[in-house]
């Protein structure tokens, strides 16, 4: 089984996470932020990864660091948890639909970190959750995975559709890209001979 467990404590947050790529969608979610909770819910179940998140931050301020710290976290788990990548499928992409809105993302578990994010928000709140953070969870987390994501949202006039469909549409598109290729289990997918 490919675990991983993170212990991120600053002066705005304190964090636990573990996580199992190769697991059944179980999860234990407490953020402190109801919509955060709901997104990384879907996350875990959409991608069949075990998944438990418990932060305590300053939410007296706002939800900033609190979804940019449990992003960076969330990254360093799927780095720690993948190793060396061997056997890896590495690339993984989804086209999903959420209703009006339609979400493509693609990623690259290549080491090198980007994050290409065109997503359109026609509201600035879902509840009181800052829709701009949505951008900086995955900013957080594509940084300390090392891999290359690309989020569109090609369609969507509803702002809790479109984000939901991003996270959906990234959990299935990290499910197959983490998934062991039976015909390349010993090797590592570039030619570099690294990932």
């Amino acid at each position: 089984m490919r675990n991983a467990v993170i212990t991120r404590n600053t002066a705005e947050t304190q964090i636990q996470l573990s996580l199992c790529l190769d697991g059944k969608g179980e999860n234990t979610i407490s953020t402190g932020c109801g919509f955060l909770n709901h997104m990384l819910v879907l996350f875990a179940k959409h991608g069949r990864f075990d998944l438990s998140v418990t932060c305590t931050g300053d939410t007296d301020v706002d939800y900033h660091h609190t979804a940019e710290d449990i992003g960076i976290a969330l990254g360093q788990a799927f780095a720690e948890a993948l190793g060396d990548k061997r056997g890896v499928v590495r690339y993984g992409s989804m086209t999903l639909p959420m209703d009006e809105a339609l979400l493509l993302s693609a990623v690259d578990l290549s080491g090198r970190a980007h994050l290409s994010f065109d997503v359109a928000m026609p509201t600035e709140k879902v509840g009181d959750f800052d829709t701009e953070l949505v951008e900086e969870f995955w900013l957080g987390f594509t940084r300390n995975a090392n891999c290359t994501l690309h989020i569109q949202a090609l369609a969507g006039s509803n702002t809790h559709h479109i984000i939901e469909g991003a996270f959906k549409s990234v959990a299935r598109s990290l499910k197959e890209a983490v998934a062991i290729d039976a015909c390349f289990a010993d090797e590592i997918m570039s030619t570099k001979g690294v990932l």
